[in-house]
């Protein structure tokens, strides 16, 4: 779109304004669909953010930590548990290291098995927490030296469970791309039918219009006109509307886990706010390949 036919569109020709019926069938479609379309985004934009922004959230958590399994006999737990961070104290990479009390594996195994878990007469393995400094530590020679001096010892650097998180944060950005871009299209498709109805509507308007010498240039702004302001202030209502039920919803809790976390965070709220805008780009391109082809078809 050129700078003269933006100015154009914005500025409007009264007299073309008259060819396009400002209320009817085609009036409340466009708005409808389009307001719709817009509430829709709004909530596929925001659970694509919030799910990609947990997944990274996890990840970086688990990419932070290690965790270390001593298990052995019970009368040698405890020399294994020492032996096991003395060697944490000395590998490079490790910021510190520390054995989780019982309180804290019973804490750990209660969502599972429930509060009244007997931990202490379970053969339960105890287990370190590790956490990595910038650099991190290399695990392939941290279980060598576990394997010659702890026997009992089984390191996880939970690799196994990063990996299917960063996966699963890629491919629901992706989702949720599809998603937008899904409504985009209904979006064009629901206000090229509105556009062609009001054209067929206006088949002898047009026809007099072409008689009295307007050109098919001038009768395609009026509904381009139309229609784009028709999209941008029924999409404006549908991201309102989005934006009060994202604001509604319960605010992020360590209780609630993922579903209390669907919410959009910081800069992120900017994002909706972009989406009127592209439904009139859409209109735009929709209505104005629309009004050509039903002028070629009328001439």
């Amino acid at each position: 779109m050129s700078f003269l036919q933006l100015s154009t569109l914005l500025r409007g020709e009264p007299q073309a304004d008259r060819v396009v019926p400002p209320t009817g069938f085609t009036a409340r479609l466009t708005l409808f669909a389009a307001a719709t379309m817009a509430f829709l985004a709004v909530f596929a934009l925001a659970l694509s953010l919030a799910t990609g922004r947990l997944a990274s959230n996890w990840s970086e958590e688990l990419a932070r930590s290690s965790t270390l399994r001593i298990s052995a006999p019970a009368e040698q737990v405890a020399a294994q548990t020492e032996a096991a961070l003395q060697v944490l104290a000395t590998t490079s990479g490790v910021a510190r290291a520390r054995a989780l009390s019982r309180e804290e594996q019973q804490a750990l195994l209660e969502p599972w098995f429930g509060p009244d878990l007997p931990v202490d007469s379970l053969p339960i393995p105890q287990l370190i927490e590790i956490i990595e400094d910038g650099e991190g530590y290399d695990p392939d020679g941290l279980r060598l030296r576990l394997a010659a001096e702890v026997p009992g010892a089984v390191l996880d650097d939970h690799g196994r469970w990063r990996r299917p998180l960063v996966k699963a944060a890629g491919r629901i950005r992706a989702l949720g791309l599809l998603s937008l871009l899904l409504i985009g299209g209904v979006t064009a498709a629901m206000i090229t039918l509105a556009a062609n109805s009001a054209l067929a509507a206006n088949a002898q308007v047009i026809a007099v219009l072409r008689l009295v010498g307007a050109r098919d240039d001038f009768i395609a702004r009026a509904f381009v006109r139309r229609f784009t302001f028709r999209a941008f202030w029924g999409a404006s209502l549908g991201m309102a509307l989005g934006l009060a039920a994202l604001l509604a919803l319960p605010e992020a809790q360590a209780e609630g886990g993922f579903l209390t976390g669907l919410g959009l965070r910081g800069w992120h709220w900017v994002w909706p706010l972009v989406l009127p805008f592209v439904a009139a780009f859409v209109s735009f391109l929709a209505t104005g390949g629309a009004a050509r082809r039903m002028l070629r078809r009328l001439a």
